[in-house]
């Protein structure tokens, strides 16, 4: 049996045309299935819309988050919560197509444990395309371990990379795709077109997305902290040198290049100096505030999600 886990956030214009995609589509999976969908505190008709699917399939479970958790959250409780042999992780605005699905399936049958989709192509404009390239090759740059590029949360997953996710993988801090790619395992990669948003607006706002991208910068490199130290060195060793300079061309009465230590105003390169080292040290702290809020989320081991109540029709 396979598992379809869909976090839905406000998708009532979605939700119908989702479910007849899905159910069209099932006949070629060759698996007995189960659907679950992640009512994420939508405030629209999506909990109702799923209530009426739910009463006439016995493959629908609704998963009733108590509030807005997040889309992370709403793919952990999904996952937690999923009984399949394999266990999809598709986004509800239906940019990732049912009918791929027994390309990735046919995959897993051969042995993988993860097979995850890469965007061969992107329908959003340009500066999101340049923000999403930028943000996967930084993340590749930086982070401990291998990120694939432009591979979001589509995927299959064996349910033992499952296991490994629901037990072992408990920070509250959830970038699913990458979680999945410290599990480790075998993993393939599966080139699909990323189709355009079915109907409604986006959920993933800029600022939700600057989130995200932050998570996953701070939750698998430390490189950030390391900034300090290289912005460190950067300044202090010219400094050295520049103060040096000074102490001998005022001892020695010496010039370079026609200039002498004698001869400093002082002010204005003093001012410079003061206000760049205090913006390096606020960027510094700034870095390490991030790690320390992060630190304090982990300890207080507050669920990352609330589950109101689930239906189903068995």
């Amino acid at each position: 049996m396979i598992s379809i886990v869909i976090p839905l956030f406000n998708e009532e214009k979605n939700v119908n045309h989702l479910y007849k995609r899905l159910i069209d589509s099932s006949p070629i999976w060759n698996e007995d299935y189960e659907v679950i969908f992640i009512d994420d505190g939508s405030c629209d008709d999506t909990l109702f819309l799923l209530r009426e699917i739910c009463k006439q399939d016995l493959h629908i479970k609704i998963i009733k988050l108590s509030r807005n958790f997040g889309h992370q959250a709403a793919i952990s409780a999904g996952i937690k919560h999923a009984k399949g042999d394999a266990v999809i992780i598709m986004d509800g605005d239906l940019q990732d197509p049912p009918e791929e699905l027994p390309r990735f399936l046919d995959k897993w049958r051969e042995g993988y444990h993860v097979v995850y989709a890469i965007r061969r192509k992107r329908k959003e404009n340009l500066f999101k395309k340049l923000a999403y390239r930028s943000f996967y090759v930084i993340l590749k740059l930086i982070s401990n371990i291998n990120i694939p590029l432009d591979s979001g949360d589509f995927c299959v997953m064996d349910k033992k990379v499952v296991s490994v996710l629901n037990n072992e993988m408990i920070e509250h801090s959830r970038f699913v795709r990458g979680l999945r790619a410290y599990a480790g395992f075998k993993q393939y990669g599966v080139e699909y077109e990323r189709a355009e948003r079915a109907a409604g607006n986006v959920k993933y706002t800029f600022r939700k997305l600057l989130n995200l991208a932050i998570d996953g910068f701070f939750d698998f490199s430390t490189f950030p902290l390391r900034i300090a130290t290289y912005l460190g060195f950067t300044i202090a060793i010219p400094s050295f040198f520049i103060g040096l300079f000074f102490v001998i061309s005022r001892m020695l009465n010496v010039k370079f290049m026609g200039y002498s230590a004698s001869e400093t105003p002082g002010i204005a390169s003093l001012a410079v100096g003061i206000f760049f080292l205090g913006g390096v040290i606020m960027v510094i702290l700034g870095i390490i505030g991030e790690y320390i809020g992060k630190i304090y989320f982990e300890v207080k081991k507050r669920p990352f999600y609330i589950i109101d109540e689930i239906y189903n029709n068995n």
